[in-house]
């Protein structure tokens, strides 16, 4: 069974920077996409970021410039850093890969961010 743990979350100030990270185990992570998502209070779960097995990236726009993904494939983690950071960027962030046709998600960690 694949698992994708978090950890990095906290409480940080506006303009203050976190670096998640998701280490997967029981896959061959070099393979596979990985995806960061991010679900605040009473809102849909949305896409922040993608890097492919060949490291092209992807992001929302509302976090281009402020934050970066990367992955490690010898630690089988994926990173997300996130620079900046506003209010509105609390929320709970998960990783996700599909992996042979299936989903795995991560327990998720959560990012605070006062306002």
């Amino acid at each position: 069974q694949v698992q994708l743990v978090e950890s990095g979350g906290g409480l940080v100030q506006s303009g203050g920077s976190l670096r998640l990270s998701c280490a997967a185990s029981r896959v061959t992570f070099s393979n596979n996409a990985m995806c960061w998502y991010r679900q605040a209070p009473g809102k849909q779960r949305e896409l922040v970021s993608t890097i492919t097995s060949g490291r092209l990236t992807t992001y929302a726009n509302s976090v281009k410039g402020r934050f970066a993904i990367s992955r490690d494939n010898a630690k089988n983690t994926v990173y997300l850093q996130m620079n900046s950071l506003k209010p509105e960027d609390t929320a709970v962030y998960y990783c996700y890969a599909q992996i042979l046709g299936s989903n795995y998600w991560g327990q998720g960690t959560q990012v605070t961010v006062p306002s």
